[in-house]
Protein backbone atom coordinates (compact mmCIF):
# COMPACT_ATOMS: atom_id res chain seq x y z
CA UNK A 1 0.00 0.00 0.00
CA UNK A 2 1.24 3.09 -0.86
CA UNK A 3 1.38 5.59 1.97
CA UNK A 4 0.04 9.17 1.07
CA UNK A 5 0.87 12.77 2.72
CA UNK A 6 -1.42 14.09 4.57
CA UNK A 7 -0.73 17.53 3.00
CA UNK A 8 1.98 16.83 0.22
CA UNK A 9 5.14 19.68 -0.22
CA UNK A 10 3.94 21.79 -3.32
CA UNK A 11 7.30 21.94 -5.73
CA UNK A 12 6.20 25.40 -6.88
CA UNK A 13 5.75 26.78 -3.40
CA UNK A 14 10.06 26.89 -3.32
CA UNK A 15 13.27 26.36 -5.63
CA UNK A 16 13.86 22.97 -7.20
CA UNK A 17 17.09 21.84 -7.82
CA UNK A 18 17.73 18.53 -7.50
CA UNK A 19 20.86 19.36 -4.83
CA UNK A 20 20.56 17.81 -1.32
CA UNK A 21 19.66 20.06 1.31
CA UNK A 22 22.99 21.71 2.97
CA UNK A 23 24.92 21.74 0.30
CA UNK A 24 26.71 25.62 -1.03
CA UNK A 25 24.24 27.88 -3.10
CA UNK A 26 24.41 27.40 -6.78
CA UNK A 27 25.23 29.86 -8.74
CA UNK A 28 24.34 29.51 -12.86
CA UNK A 29 25.11 31.57 -15.46
CA UNK A 30 22.72 30.97 -18.73
CA UNK A 31 23.87 32.28 -21.83
CA UNK A 32 20.60 32.69 -24.38
CA UNK A 33 21.46 33.34 -27.93
CA UNK A 34 17.69 34.18 -28.39
CA UNK A 35 15.92 35.50 -25.15
CA UNK A 36 12.27 35.68 -26.19
CA UNK A 37 9.58 37.03 -24.14
CA UNK A 38 5.88 35.73 -24.91
CA UNK A 39 4.24 38.49 -23.00
CA UNK A 40 5.30 40.97 -26.19
CA UNK A 41 7.30 39.15 -28.60
CA UNK A 42 10.13 40.72 -27.88
CA UNK A 43 12.99 38.66 -29.33
CA UNK A 44 16.77 40.20 -27.35
CA UNK A 45 20.12 38.73 -28.44
CA UNK A 46 22.78 38.02 -26.15
CA UNK A 47 21.18 38.15 -22.94
CA UNK A 48 22.20 36.04 -19.65
CA UNK A 49 20.37 35.31 -16.63
CA UNK A 50 21.97 34.66 -13.65
CA UNK A 51 19.83 31.89 -11.36
CA UNK A 52 20.64 31.47 -7.77
CA UNK A 53 19.02 28.36 -6.41
CA UNK A 54 17.03 27.33 -8.83
CA UNK A 55 15.48 31.30 -9.02
CA UNK A 56 16.29 34.09 -11.83
CA UNK A 57 18.23 36.49 -10.19
CA UNK A 58 18.53 38.91 -12.76
CA UNK A 59 18.34 38.88 -16.82
CA UNK A 60 21.97 40.73 -18.00
CA UNK A 61 22.27 42.31 -21.06
CA UNK A 62 25.20 41.70 -23.84
CA UNK A 63 27.54 44.12 -21.85
CA UNK A 64 26.55 43.96 -18.10
CA UNK A 65 28.99 41.90 -16.20
CA UNK A 66 27.92 38.85 -15.08
CA UNK A 67 29.22 36.87 -11.78
CA UNK A 68 32.83 35.77 -11.66
CA UNK A 69 33.57 32.46 -13.65
CA UNK A 70 35.32 30.66 -10.80
CA UNK A 71 31.98 31.23 -8.84
CA UNK A 72 28.94 29.60 -11.01
CA UNK A 73 28.43 27.04 -13.43
CA UNK A 74 28.08 28.03 -17.02
CA UNK A 75 24.69 26.93 -19.21
CA UNK A 76 25.70 27.70 -22.71
CA UNK A 77 22.94 28.08 -24.95
CA UNK A 78 24.30 30.95 -26.87
CA UNK A 79 23.23 29.35 -29.80
CA UNK A 80 20.04 28.61 -29.44
CA UNK A 81 16.42 30.44 -29.04
CA UNK A 82 15.33 30.75 -25.36
CA UNK A 83 11.28 30.60 -24.17
CA UNK A 84 10.49 29.98 -20.86
CA UNK A 85 9.13 26.65 -19.73
CA UNK A 86 6.20 25.02 -20.92
CA UNK A 87 2.82 24.99 -18.79
CA UNK A 88 -0.23 22.20 -19.53
CA UNK A 89 -2.82 23.50 -17.85
CA UNK A 90 -4.98 20.11 -18.75
CA UNK A 91 -2.70 17.20 -17.60
CA UNK A 92 -3.33 13.75 -16.62
CA UNK A 93 0.46 12.07 -15.54
CA UNK A 94 -0.62 9.42 -13.62
CA UNK A 95 -2.13 5.94 -14.58
CA UNK A 96 -1.57 4.14 -18.46
CA UNK A 97 -2.70 5.88 -20.94
CA UNK A 98 -7.09 6.12 -21.92
CA UNK A 99 -8.46 3.71 -23.84
CA UNK A 100 -12.30 2.93 -24.34
CA UNK A 101 -12.22 0.11 -21.79
CA UNK A 102 -13.15 0.82 -18.27
CA UNK A 103 -10.04 2.73 -16.90
CA UNK A 104 -7.62 1.35 -13.59
CA UNK A 105 -10.70 -0.89 -12.42
CA UNK A 106 -8.02 -3.69 -12.67
CA UNK A 107 -4.90 -1.25 -12.07
CA UNK A 108 -3.31 -1.35 -8.55
CA UNK A 109 -2.05 2.16 -7.05
CA UNK A 110 1.51 1.30 -7.32
CA UNK A 111 1.41 0.16 -11.20
CA UNK A 112 -1.03 3.65 -11.69
CA UNK A 113 2.31 5.74 -9.59
CA UNK A 114 4.88 4.26 -11.35
CA UNK A 115 3.17 4.91 -14.69
CA UNK A 116 3.25 8.63 -13.22
CA UNK A 117 6.72 8.62 -12.65
CA UNK A 118 6.94 7.56 -16.64
CA UNK A 119 5.13 10.31 -17.47
CA UNK A 120 6.15 12.96 -15.30
CA UNK A 121 10.04 12.29 -16.86
CA UNK A 122 8.21 12.57 -20.41
CA UNK A 123 6.40 15.56 -19.80
CA UNK A 124 9.60 17.61 -18.47
CA UNK A 125 12.02 15.87 -21.29
CA UNK A 126 9.30 17.38 -23.72
CA UNK A 127 9.68 20.62 -22.22
CA UNK A 128 6.65 20.94 -20.57
CA UNK A 129 7.79 22.21 -16.61
CA UNK A 130 4.42 23.02 -15.03
CA UNK A 131 1.46 20.47 -14.91
CA UNK A 132 -2.09 21.58 -13.97
CA UNK A 133 -2.84 18.11 -13.46
CA UNK A 134 -6.54 17.76 -13.44
CA UNK A 135 -7.41 14.48 -11.96
CA UNK A 136 -7.08 10.94 -11.69
CA UNK A 137 -9.14 7.97 -10.80
CA UNK A 138 -6.56 6.86 -8.20
CA UNK A 139 -7.45 9.79 -6.08
CA UNK A 140 -4.77 11.51 -4.33
CA UNK A 141 -1.87 9.69 -6.27
CA UNK A 142 -1.23 12.83 -8.19
CA UNK A 143 -0.59 14.58 -4.81
CA UNK A 144 1.83 11.98 -3.83
CA UNK A 145 3.59 12.18 -7.48
CA UNK A 146 3.93 15.83 -7.23
CA UNK A 147 5.08 15.36 -3.27
CA UNK A 148 8.33 12.95 -4.81
CA UNK A 149 9.16 15.26 -7.37
CA UNK A 150 9.16 18.10 -4.94
CA UNK A 151 11.52 16.28 -2.32
CA UNK A 152 13.94 15.07 -5.60
CA UNK A 153 13.14 11.41 -5.65
CA UNK A 154 12.03 11.58 -9.38
CA UNK A 155 11.75 14.05 -11.81
CA UNK A 156 8.63 15.76 -13.08
CA UNK A 157 7.20 18.89 -13.54
CA UNK A 158 5.75 21.07 -11.00
CA UNK A 159 1.75 20.41 -10.13
CA UNK A 160 -1.25 21.34 -9.57
CA UNK A 161 -3.02 18.48 -8.27
CA UNK A 162 -6.94 17.67 -8.21
CA UNK A 163 -6.55 14.81 -6.34
CA UNK A 164 -10.02 13.53 -7.98
CA UNK A 165 -12.42 14.09 -9.79
CA UNK A 166 -15.97 15.18 -8.50
CA UNK A 167 -19.00 13.34 -10.43
CA UNK A 168 -22.17 12.28 -9.87
CA UNK A 169 -23.04 8.66 -9.19
CA UNK A 170 -22.47 6.47 -12.79
CA UNK A 171 -20.83 9.95 -14.63
CA UNK A 172 -18.37 11.04 -16.53
CA UNK A 173 -15.61 10.94 -13.73
CA UNK A 174 -16.20 7.50 -13.16
CA UNK A 175 -14.22 4.26 -13.91
CA UNK A 176 -17.40 3.35 -15.46
CA UNK A 177 -20.51 4.56 -16.76
CA UNK A 178 -22.28 1.58 -16.86
CA UNK A 179 -24.43 0.04 -14.20
CA UNK A 180 -23.60 -3.47 -12.16
CA UNK A 181 -20.29 -3.40 -12.02
CA UNK A 182 -18.73 -3.48 -8.30
CA UNK A 183 -16.28 -0.29 -7.73
CA UNK A 184 -13.68 -0.32 -5.23
CA UNK A 185 -14.24 2.47 -2.53
CA UNK A 186 -10.39 3.77 -4.00
CA UNK A 187 -11.62 4.88 -7.24
CA UNK A 188 -14.73 6.64 -6.22
CA UNK A 189 -13.22 9.51 -4.02
CA UNK A 190 -14.98 12.70 -5.50
CA UNK A 191 -18.65 10.93 -6.35
CA UNK A 192 -20.80 13.33 -4.47
CA UNK A 193 -24.86 13.04 -4.96
CA UNK A 194 -25.63 16.36 -3.56
CA UNK A 195 -24.22 20.04 -2.68
CA UNK A 196 -23.50 19.32 0.84
CA UNK A 197 -21.76 16.08 0.05
CA UNK A 198 -19.58 18.16 -2.89
CA UNK A 199 -18.58 21.09 -0.24
CA UNK A 200 -17.58 17.85 2.35
CA UNK A 201 -15.30 16.56 -0.64
CA UNK A 202 -13.75 19.87 -1.36
CA UNK A 203 -13.28 20.67 2.07
CA UNK A 204 -11.25 16.89 1.94
CA UNK A 205 -9.54 17.04 -1.00
CA UNK A 206 -8.08 20.51 -0.19
CA UNK A 207 -7.14 19.17 2.64
CA UNK A 208 -5.25 16.22 1.52
CA UNK A 209 -3.34 18.67 -0.69
CA UNK A 210 -5.55 19.47 -3.76
CA UNK A 211 -5.00 22.94 -5.05
CA UNK A 212 -7.44 22.75 -7.90
CA UNK A 213 -10.82 21.26 -7.95
CA UNK A 214 -12.00 19.65 -11.00
CA UNK A 215 -15.80 19.15 -11.51
CA UNK A 216 -17.55 17.02 -14.26
CA UNK A 217 -20.25 19.06 -15.01
CA UNK A 218 -21.30 16.90 -18.57
CA UNK A 219 -20.54 13.37 -19.72
CA UNK A 220 -17.07 12.43 -21.22
CA UNK A 221 -16.29 11.30 -24.44
CA UNK A 222 -14.10 8.03 -23.40
CA UNK A 223 -16.56 7.08 -20.37
CA UNK A 224 -19.04 4.37 -21.48
CA UNK A 225 -22.44 4.76 -20.77
CA UNK A 226 -22.29 9.31 -21.25
CA UNK A 227 -23.50 11.82 -23.36
CA UNK A 228 -21.48 14.56 -23.69
CA UNK A 229 -24.39 17.20 -24.02
CA UNK A 230 -25.94 15.97 -20.68
CA UNK A 231 -26.00 18.31 -17.53
CA UNK A 232 -24.43 16.16 -14.95
CA UNK A 233 -23.67 18.60 -12.20
CA UNK A 234 -26.56 20.96 -11.46
CA UNK A 235 -25.96 24.32 -10.35
CA UNK A 236 -26.41 24.03 -6.99
CA UNK A 237 -24.22 21.25 -6.93
CA UNK A 238 -21.42 23.55 -8.85
CA UNK A 239 -22.20 26.80 -6.63
CA UNK A 240 -20.80 24.68 -3.65
CA UNK A 241 -18.09 23.51 -5.13
CA UNK A 242 -16.95 27.19 -6.09
CA UNK A 243 -17.92 28.70 -2.70
CA UNK A 244 -15.93 25.93 -0.86
CA UNK A 245 -12.85 25.97 -3.07
CA UNK A 246 -13.56 30.14 -3.16
CA UNK A 247 -13.36 29.82 1.00
CA UNK A 248 -9.74 28.08 0.52
CA UNK A 249 -8.24 30.05 -1.63
CA UNK A 250 -8.83 27.62 -4.67
CA UNK A 251 -10.07 27.42 -8.42
CA UNK A 252 -12.40 24.91 -9.80
CA UNK A 253 -12.32 23.82 -13.37
CA UNK A 254 -15.02 22.55 -15.11
CA UNK A 255 -15.04 19.66 -17.55
CA UNK A 256 -17.89 20.54 -19.96
CA UNK A 257 -18.51 19.44 -23.55
CA UNK A 258 -21.89 20.05 -24.21
CA UNK A 259 -23.22 23.83 -24.57
CA UNK A 260 -25.42 23.89 -21.49
CA UNK A 261 -22.94 22.63 -19.13
CA UNK A 262 -20.40 25.19 -20.69
CA UNK A 263 -23.14 28.42 -19.87
CA UNK A 264 -24.39 27.07 -16.76
CA UNK A 265 -20.11 26.22 -14.99
CA UNK A 266 -19.37 29.69 -16.24
CA UNK A 267 -22.36 31.79 -14.61
CA UNK A 268 -21.12 29.58 -11.68
CA UNK A 269 -18.10 30.91 -11.58
CA UNK A 270 -15.85 28.16 -12.47
CA UNK A 271 -12.18 29.22 -13.12
CA UNK A 272 -12.18 27.35 -16.59
CA UNK A 273 -14.01 25.09 -18.65
CA UNK A 274 -11.99 22.45 -20.04
CA UNK A 275 -12.90 20.83 -23.59
CA UNK A 276 -15.89 23.32 -24.30
CA UNK A 277 -16.87 21.09 -27.29
CA UNK A 278 -20.01 22.10 -28.04
CA UNK A 279 -19.75 25.85 -27.13
CA UNK A 280 -22.32 28.01 -28.25
CA UNK A 281 -22.67 31.49 -28.70
CA UNK A 282 -24.31 31.53 -25.09
CA UNK A 283 -21.83 29.81 -23.60
CA UNK A 284 -19.21 32.04 -25.41
CA UNK A 285 -21.10 35.19 -23.73
CA UNK A 286 -21.80 33.64 -20.50
CA UNK A 287 -17.73 33.32 -20.36
CA UNK A 288 -16.99 36.48 -21.68
CA UNK A 289 -18.97 38.13 -18.65
CA UNK A 290 -17.48 35.77 -16.42
CA UNK A 291 -14.02 35.59 -17.10
CA UNK A 292 -14.13 32.18 -17.68
CA UNK A 293 -11.02 30.47 -19.21
CA UNK A 294 -11.26 28.17 -22.35
CA UNK A 295 -8.80 25.02 -22.11
CA UNK A 296 -9.71 23.34 -25.28
CA UNK A 297 -7.70 20.18 -26.12
CA UNK A 298 -8.33 20.65 -29.73
CA UNK A 299 -5.43 17.64 -30.86
CA UNK A 300 -7.51 15.01 -29.37
CA UNK A 301 -9.56 14.05 -31.61
CA UNK A 302 -7.50 12.95 -33.92
CA UNK A 303 -5.73 10.79 -31.83
CA UNK A 304 -8.60 9.30 -30.58
CA UNK A 305 -10.36 8.65 -34.10
CA UNK A 306 -6.89 7.06 -35.75
CA UNK A 307 -6.41 4.79 -32.40
CA UNK A 308 -9.96 4.29 -32.46
CA UNK A 309 -10.05 3.14 -35.78
CA UNK A 310 -7.04 1.08 -35.96
CA UNK A 311 -7.50 -0.76 -32.36
CA UNK A 312 -11.68 -1.45 -32.78
CA UNK A 313 -13.11 0.83 -30.46
CA UNK A 314 -16.47 1.31 -29.96
CA UNK A 315 -18.95 2.63 -32.05
CA UNK A 316 -20.43 4.46 -29.61
CA UNK A 317 -16.76 6.16 -28.62
CA UNK A 318 -15.54 7.24 -31.99
CA UNK A 319 -19.35 8.30 -32.62
CA UNK A 320 -18.94 10.64 -29.78
CA UNK A 321 -15.44 11.82 -30.92
CA UNK A 322 -16.41 12.52 -34.41
CA UNK A 323 -19.33 14.72 -33.01
CA UNK A 324 -16.73 16.68 -30.60
CA UNK A 325 -13.71 17.10 -32.48
CA UNK A 326 -14.81 19.48 -36.19
CA UNK A 327 -17.78 21.36 -33.25
CA UNK A 328 -14.72 21.92 -30.63
CA UNK A 329 -12.20 23.32 -32.90
CA UNK A 330 -14.89 25.58 -34.68
CA UNK A 331 -15.85 26.84 -30.97
CA UNK A 332 -12.15 27.46 -30.36
CA UNK A 333 -11.92 29.55 -33.37
CA UNK A 334 -15.10 31.69 -32.37
CA UNK A 335 -14.26 32.25 -28.71
CA UNK A 336 -10.60 33.06 -29.61
CA UNK A 337 -11.96 35.65 -31.76
CA UNK A 338 -14.46 37.17 -29.44
CA UNK A 339 -11.49 37.49 -26.86
CA UNK A 340 -12.37 34.46 -24.56
CA UNK A 341 -8.88 33.90 -22.42
CA UNK A 342 -7.24 30.82 -23.43
CA UNK A 343 -4.77 28.70 -21.80
CA UNK A 344 -2.75 25.46 -23.38
CA UNK A 345 -4.16 22.21 -22.34
CA UNK A 346 -3.42 18.74 -23.55
CA UNK A 347 -5.35 16.49 -21.63
CA UNK A 348 -2.22 14.09 -21.73
CA UNK A 349 -3.05 11.15 -20.89
CA UNK A 350 -5.48 10.39 -23.86
CA UNK A 351 -2.26 10.67 -25.92
CA UNK A 352 1.13 9.51 -25.33
CA UNK A 353 3.14 12.28 -22.74
CA UNK A 354 5.59 12.58 -25.00
CA UNK A 355 4.15 14.39 -28.31
CA UNK A 356 2.39 17.37 -25.79
CA UNK A 357 3.83 19.68 -28.63
CA UNK A 358 1.58 17.94 -31.31
CA UNK A 359 -1.30 20.16 -29.95
CA UNK A 360 0.57 24.06 -31.20
CA UNK A 361 -0.24 23.54 -34.75
CA UNK A 362 -4.00 22.74 -34.57
CA UNK A 363 -4.24 26.34 -32.42
CA UNK A 364 -2.28 27.99 -35.01
CA UNK A 365 -5.01 26.06 -37.84
CA UNK A 366 -7.50 27.61 -35.95
CA UNK A 367 -7.01 30.87 -35.15
CA UNK A 368 -3.91 31.64 -33.10
CA UNK A 369 -0.85 33.07 -34.05
CA UNK A 370 2.08 31.47 -33.03
CA UNK A 371 3.22 33.92 -30.70
CA UNK A 372 -0.38 33.56 -28.88
CA UNK A 373 -0.05 29.61 -28.92
CA UNK A 374 3.20 29.92 -27.00
CA UNK A 375 1.73 32.55 -24.59
CA UNK A 376 -1.07 30.31 -24.20
CA UNK A 377 1.53 27.76 -22.86
CA UNK A 378 3.79 30.58 -21.06
CA UNK A 379 2.24 33.36 -19.54
CA UNK A 380 -1.40 32.86 -19.76
CA UNK A 381 -1.60 29.28 -18.11
CA UNK A 382 0.61 30.78 -15.22
CA UNK A 383 -2.37 33.40 -14.52
CA UNK A 384 -4.83 30.98 -15.26
CA UNK A 385 -3.32 29.00 -12.36
CA UNK A 386 -2.66 31.96 -10.30
CA UNK A 387 1.25 31.42 -10.71
CA UNK A 388 2.26 34.42 -12.61
CA UNK A 389 4.91 34.96 -9.93
CA UNK A 390 6.68 31.80 -10.18
CA UNK A 391 6.59 30.43 -13.89
CA UNK A 392 5.46 31.30 -17.03
CA UNK A 393 8.24 34.28 -17.65
CA UNK A 394 12.08 34.48 -17.70
CA UNK A 395 12.36 37.58 -15.26
CA UNK A 396 13.52 37.90 -11.57
CA UNK A 397 12.25 36.25 -9.42
CA UNK A 398 10.43 33.13 -11.36
CA UNK A 399 11.76 29.93 -11.57
CA UNK A 400 14.82 29.37 -13.81
CA UNK A 401 12.31 27.11 -16.30
CA UNK A 402 12.81 26.95 -19.82
CA UNK A 403 13.20 25.32 -23.00
CA UNK A 404 16.09 26.20 -26.06
CA UNK A 405 15.07 25.77 -29.41
CA UNK A 406 17.13 25.65 -32.32
CA UNK A 407 15.45 28.39 -34.54
CA UNK A 408 12.26 30.83 -34.02
CA UNK A 409 8.94 28.88 -33.09
CA UNK A 410 7.28 32.20 -33.57
CA UNK A 411 7.80 31.79 -37.43
CA UNK A 412 7.76 27.76 -37.29
CA UNK A 413 5.73 26.64 -34.22
CA UNK A 414 6.84 22.55 -35.04
CA UNK A 415 9.99 23.75 -33.15
CA UNK A 416 8.42 23.02 -30.05
CA UNK A 417 8.07 19.57 -30.73
CA UNK A 418 11.42 19.25 -31.10
CA UNK A 419 13.32 20.92 -27.63
CA UNK A 420 17.26 21.19 -27.57
CA UNK A 421 17.81 21.56 -24.13
CA UNK A 422 15.01 21.69 -21.01
CA UNK A 423 15.82 23.72 -17.72
CA UNK A 424 13.74 22.94 -14.66
CA UNK A 425 14.84 25.39 -11.21
CA UNK A 426 18.18 25.63 -13.25
CA UNK A 427 18.76 22.31 -13.77
CA UNK A 428 19.34 20.66 -17.14
CA UNK A 429 16.97 18.05 -17.43
CA UNK A 430 17.47 17.39 -21.30
CA UNK A 431 20.57 18.24 -23.87
CA UNK A 432 20.56 16.86 -27.24
CA UNK A 433 23.26 18.19 -27.84
CA UNK A 434 25.42 15.69 -25.59
CA UNK A 435 23.17 12.82 -27.49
Amino acid sequence: MIGLAARAVNDADRPSVGYPPGMPTDLALVRAGRLLDPATGAVERDRSLVVRDGVIEAVLGPDEPGPGPETHRLVDLSGLTVIPGLIDAHAHLVGDLENSAIPALNASAESELNAGIRHALETLRAGVTSVRDVGTYHGLLDIELRARIGRGEVPGPRMQCAGAMLTRPGGGGEVTGEAGIDIPASLRQGVVRDPAEVRRTVHRLIEAGADVIKLIVTGAVLTRGTKVDDVELPGPMIRAAVEAATERGVFVAAHAHGARGIQIAAECGVRSIEHGSLLDDAGIAAMLAHGTWLVADVYDGDWIDETGRREGWPAETLAKNAATTEAQRNGFSRALAAGVRMAFGTDSGVYPHPFVARQFPIMVRFGMSPLEAIRAATVDAAELMGWSDRVGTLAAGRFADLVALAGDPTADISLLGSPIVVMKGGVVVRDDRLA
